[in-house]
């Protein structure tokens, strides 16, 4: 069996309170995919082997918040800066990103997934504290783009 049944119910859990239409997870080299059918749009989040792969960037629409981005939760968990807790944070305000960094962990069902920057610019501002729960779109970091 590629996972066990009390995984299974926590990841189907997972899909009904966080209104998801499918999952797909791959765990050493063997991939489960959870689909369930609804009338009313999903969202569709994908991991792979402790990372997150979805993730989420809104540029705001107010005026002075033209070239701004905030790096959004992709996920229900708890929110780490860095990858131990003796470890220095993965960013820090004035730091430089690039698309594909990683920025943070997120804690979730007992998984550490990497969240990674989709966005180019320097930290502005870290909006979430050290091992804080964040909800899926929660925004996690400001950054100017570039």
């Amino acid at each position: 069996m590629i996972m066990d049944l009390e995984k299974i119910k926590q990841i189907i859990q997972l899909m009904n309170d966080e209104n998801l239409v499918e999952v797909e997870i791959e765990e050493e080299g063997r991939r489960i995919k959870l689909r369930k059918k609804e009338e009313q749009p999903g969202r569709l989040i994908s991991f792979t082997s402790q990372a997150a792969t979805s993730q989420e960037v809104s540029p705001q629409s107010d005026a002075e918040e033209q070239g701004i981005a905030y790096i959004k939760s992709p996920m229900v968990g708890t929110f780490y800066r860095a990858p131990a807790p003796d470890a220095p944070p993965f960013v820090e305000v004035g730091d430089e990103v690039d698309v594909g960094q990683t920025v943070c962990i997120i804690e979730a069902m007992k998984l550490m997934n990497e969240i990674k920057s989709e966005v180019r610019g320097k930290v502005l501002e870290v909006l979430v504290e050290n091992g804080s729960p964040v909800d899926y779109g929660d925004n996690l970091f400001k950054v100017k783009v570039s």
